[in-house]
């Protein structure tokens, strides 16, 4: 509310009465209870009657009809300004004046209602969306989540409650006291209200509570409903200025004096004020004939209205915009929307004012320019709210009850609007994105005679919405309650009535069998069937998505009768053949907005009633031309076939991923739909192989009919199963040449669906393994899998079977270890154990390998799965091959290879000296890390060569020295690499090394002194040292103190 406990406004209307002072005075009253009497507003007779009046009860409750005076009263309170009432007629007797005063006031709580919460009467407060009472900051969000603290229910509890007293009209003009009890932290308060109303609208509120909100309090709310529920109750007087006229001079200066005397602190300083210029001529309040009167209702001039608070409709969509869609400002908007959407449909002028001052809040909003400066686009949430406030706009300028006058005014101002640098343009955006298709299109096609295409601009995804709008304005033409009840929702908590569709009689510009029901769906599903290019640009085409998705949701509201059957019926064969301007036509544009969602309705709509259409129509639609290098050329010679006009241009589709997986939905549905009939399986199977274009969602489609072809309750659909292996399939070949991160899961899931579908799938696999499967995939999920005893259990195999399994198993492996053995080998070895001509197939493969790319580390592993199978000289073998690759540099003491080195070296030491003489040049050659070298040559001293045999027989023999080969040899490699990587450490030793290198001399001597001369060669080793590195003189000192 605007006003705030602040004095009512001046009445906008002077009232006078000519020849004051004569006998008969124009205008005097021709009965009526004196001066200053005031009289109940009691209706025709009870107030049951009143009731009845007011609309509360209907006309056959009554018990007694209306008089001709409240009639006539009644009409002339809706239609008249009340200036044109006393212009109009000469005499005006007391009681018609009472009863036009009388029926002045609103009538019917609805408006009410609606100027005191977000919510329309009809629905429920709390429910989401419809929620927050006040959009003051802090207090909308909490309103919304707690029904009682809605305006309106307040104003109720407060009426209910007794809380309202004093209540006074006085003409025009209600007043009262309403007292807001005591709260736990709040003492209890005591609220005047005013309001005035005309024509039976609240034309201004005023309330002492200072609630600053843009509807109306809860006490001015209590007030209204204490008027219109109990008008017998309430004393009623004609205007002050009647009363005032019918006061000789004595007993107008008596009510002056007293009002100022009980008043004196407030008026007396106005009084005087006033009187000042009464008494001076040429003042300018002697200027003018008569007095206001607050009153006396409205002047012929006034705008008919009710009232609303235009500062703080601005003032809270400021605050809301600044708020960039945070805490909830979004909601809030999109609920001022939804009220100025009720007070369009209410047809209350008040709507299009409303909607003006938030669309100048808009434009003002300085993230306009910003983003603008920046060349950024807006945020979806804002370009949501841009669109509602376009759509509003639509409802207000296509109102066919709209004046022309209006209409002009309006579209004045949205032209001033619109030539603002900042206004967005429809899509949200600054620019255009790309150019528009028009442009891109050849000229030549139009002089050949060619259709190019029928829809630029579709209706589903237009701003204007037009379908929407059309579809929701038939609706609401068909919805009435369960018990056709006509007067307004319940506002006394109960639950309402819930709402159905039905098909209402025909009217006489309707076809025979026609309803506004099926008129509703029949537009709906025009609209959604016919073709259009997809827009340019994300946010235009999210919104073609987005509005087909609520229109296909309104729709499944509906419940499908036989009349609705036979529409839906009517409208799909219609789409199939009707050419360009269908999106199911039989040839359509490259760059058409695909039907998939829509088809998906119309499929589970059909199905159960003609299934032949429903398959027909949803098959048309699977297809996706735009991801196809060109769209079917058709029959030229046909005018309503499209070509693709654009072949070669792939267009920028940033919904591409929503629209493949609707179309991957559309193809689940089918597919659930088909099962167990043969036929039709195999057709939903040739338009997904031949439609869907991508792998992850072909898979998606093979699981699902896997899962729906093994579900507990039934046997196997074998049919099913091979439509899903099939899918699987595809996917295989689709992914084979291409990184894809859930490929390990595909081939898992393939190996576990051929295994449903029989022995034979997984044979059959396995031979194509190469087109279908890497190697690697191939012997260590495919083969492995198969070979698994849970396999063998799974399909009851005998051992004609299982062999014949396992030779494929084995064929295969063989093929992927020749075609890439680095990865393979192992695998196959693994895979060909128990057949000794597959193994030593394996085995040489590796062999073979092993000099022409396979890694130290590959040959490492396969020596140690030899060791492991009880080949220790092809271990060996192996060992000696890996050695060649491997290079250890002085500083990689932490290498993971070093390990295997160590293992080699102890295998080799275990077959014998001359094993062990043969690798230990290997060693020297490819290991230059003296910790290694020292930990080879420590434990090659510890037992004799050969002391453990193959079969665990210890061998006698002395220990191996250390002055022959081959141990002088690693020995004499061991100290070269300590003295080269000591040199190499103190070229760049920094003072916190200098512990740990001498802890690794120390290690050094240790080696150096296995030899017969060892102190000899360390000693001078030292003293090397001292000499060339002198200048590291802290060093040094450490190394002496160690070393001497």
């Amino acid at each position: 509310m605007a006003e705030r406990g602040q004095l009512p406004p001046p009445a906008k209307r002077l009232c006078c009465r000519p020849g004051y002072g004569s006998g008969c005075r124009p205008g005097q009253r021709a009965g009526g209870g004196g001066p200053g009497s005031g009289v109940l507003c009691a209706g025709p007779s009870s107030a049951a009657a009143a009731a009845a009046a007011l609309g509360l009860l209907p006309l056959g409750k009554t018990q007694s009809p209306e008089s001709l005076l409240d009639i006539a009263a009644r009409k002339v309170a809706e239609k008249w300004p009340f200036q044109r009432v006393e212009e109009r007629f000469e005499r005006i007797p007391e009681p018609v004046q009472r009863r036009i005063v009388y029926w002045s006031f609103p009538r019917s709580e609805r408006e009410i209602c609606m100027y005191s919460s977000f919510n329309t009467g009809a629905e429920d407060p709390a429910a989401p969306g419809g929620a927050a009472a006040s959009t003051a900051p802090g207090g909308a969000a909490d309103a919304a989540a707690d029904e009682t603290r809605l305006p309106f229910r307040r104003g109720i509890a407060l009426l209910d409650g007794g809380c309202v007293d004093n209540v006074l009209q006085v003409g025009f003009h209600l007043s009262g006291t309403v007292t807001d009890p005591a709260m736990q932290s709040e003492p209890e308060t005591v609220c005047k209200v005013a309001i005035s109303f005309d024509r039976c609208k609240i034309t201004s509120v005023t309330c002492s509570c200072g609630n600053k909100d843009i509807f109306y309090c809860a006490h001015v709310v209590a007030l209204s409903l204490y008027r219109i529920r109990k008008p017998d109750q309430v004393k009623l007087h004609l205007p002050i200025s009647e009363t005032l006229f019918q006061m000789n001079r004595d007993q107008l200066q008596k009510f002056v004096q007293y009002l100022i005397t009980m008043h004196h602190t407030e008026v007396l300083p106005t009084a005087q004020k006033l009187a000042d210029e009464i008494l001076s001529q040429n003042s300018e309040i002697n200027q003018v004939h008569g007095a206001p009167d607050p009153t006396a209702g409205a002047s012929i001039d006034d705008e008919n209205c009710w009232h609303l608070d235009e500062e703080q409709v601005q003032e809270q969509v400021k605050l809301f915009l600044s708020q960039g869609g945070y805490h909830g400002s979004g909601k809030q908007l999109n609920l001022l929307f939804a009220k100025v959407r009720e007070m369009l449909k209410m047809r209350d002028s008040n709507g299009a004012r409303m909607l003006t001052l938030i669309t100048e809040q808009f434009m003002a909003d300085p993230r306009l320019s910003l983003w603008r400066q920046q060349g950024t686009a807006m945020t979806d949430k804002y370009r949501q709210l841009w669109d509602e406030l376009g759509a509003l706009w639509m409802c207000i300028v296509l109102n066919p009850h709209c004046k022309l006058e209006q209409k002009a005014s309006w579209l004045k101002q949205l032209k001033k609007w619109n030539s603002v640098d900042v206004c967005p343009w429809e899509d949200g955006n600054h620019g255009n994105e790309l150019p528009n298709l028009t442009n891109a299109l050849p000229q030549e096609l139009l002089h050949k005679g060619v259709t190019s295409i029928t829809n630029l601009e579709g209706w589903v995804g237009h701003p204007l919405d037009p379908v929407g709008t059309l579809f929701s304005s038939l609706m609401e033409a068909c919805r009435v309650d369960d018990e056709s009840f006509h007067g307004f929702s319940d506002f006394t908590g109960k639950t309402c009535k819930s709402l159905e569709y039905q098909h209402l009689p025909s009217h006489k510009f309707l076809e025979e069998g026609e309803s506004y029901l099926t008129l509703a769906v029949e537009v709906a599903l025009i609209g959604l069937g016919q073709q259009r290019i997809m827009p340019d640009g994300l946010y235009a085409q999210e919104k073609v998505c987005r509005n087909e998705e609520q229109l296909i949701s309104k729709l499944q509201e509906i419940e499908l009768d036989d009349t609705l059957v036979k529409i839906f019926r009517k409208q799909a064969v219609f789409l199939l053949e009707a050419g360009p301007y269908s999106g199911l036509g039989e040839i359509i544009h490259r760059e058409s907005v695909p039907m998939h969602t829509f088809a998906k309705y119309l499929f589970t709509s059909l199905l159960p009633h003609d299934a032949e259409l429903a398959y027909k129509t949803a098959l048309r639609a699977m297809r996706l031309l735009v991801l196809e290098s060109t769209a079917p050329s058709g029959d030229m010679s046909r005018p309503h076939h499209i070509a693709s006009v654009v072949p070669n241009r792939y267009p920028r589709w940033f919904t591409l991923s929503h629209i493949e997986s609707q179309q991957c939905e559309l193809a689940s549905t089918m597919l659930t739909a088909a099962k167990g009939d043969v036929r039709r399986l195999e057709t939903v199977l040739e338009s997904i192989q031949k439609n869907i274009h991508s792998s992850s969602h072909i898979f998606k489609l093979a699981q699902d009919a896997f899962k729906i072809a093994t579900l507990m309750d039934s046997l196997p659909d074998i049919t099913l199963l091979k439509v899903s292996l099939e899918l699987g399939l595809q996917v295989m070949r689709m992914t084979l040449s291409t990184l894809n991160w859930r490929r390990r899961e595909m081939v898992r899931w393939l190996v576990t669906c051929a295994t449903e579908v029989g022995v034979y799938a997984l044979d059959s696999i396995m031979q194509n393994w190469f087109t279908l499967f890497t190697p690697t995939e191939a012997t260590s999920i495919v083969a492995t899998t198969v070979m698994s005893n849970s396999t063998i259990v799974r399909l009851h195999l005998d051992c004609h079977q299982q062999e014949k399994l396992a030779s494929s198993a084995r064929t295969l492996a063989l093929q992927c270890a020749m075609k890439d053995p680095q990865n393979c080998a192992l695998s196959a070895l693994t895979l060909c154990e128990k057949d000794h001509i597959a193994f030593e197939t394996a085995y040489q493969i590796v062999l073979d390998a092993a000099t022409k790319g396979m890694s130290y580390t590959q040959l490492f592993t396969i020596a140690r799965y030899m060791e492991h199978r009880g080949y220790p000289m092809r271990a060996y073998k192996l060992a000696t091959l890996a050695m060649n690759h491997l290079n250890l540099s002085y500083n990689q003491d932490t290498h993971p290879a070093i390990n295997d080195v160590l293992w080699a070296c102890a295998l080799s030491h275990s077959l014998g000296k001359n094993e062990l003489a043969a690798i230990i040049p290997l060693v020297v050659k490819s290991v230059k890390c003296a910790t290694v070298l020292s930990d080879i040559l420590r434990r090659c001293t510890l037992t004799t060569p050969g002391m453990v045999g193959l079969h665990g027989r210890r061998n006698s023999g002395k220990l191996m020295s250390l002055d022959k080969a081959p141990l002088r040899q690693l020995l004499d490699a061991t100290i070269g690499a300590y003295i080269n990587t000591t040199h190499s450490r103190l070229t760049h030793i920094s003072p916190r090394h200098y512990s740990e290198f001498i802890e690794f001399l120390s290690k050094a001597r240790e080696t150096f002194l296995m030899a017969h001369d060892g102190h000899i060669q360390f000693t001078q080793f030292i003293d090397n040292l001292k000499q060339i590195y002198k200048g590291k003189k802290k060093l040094m000192m450490l190394v002496r103190e160690r070393f001497g």
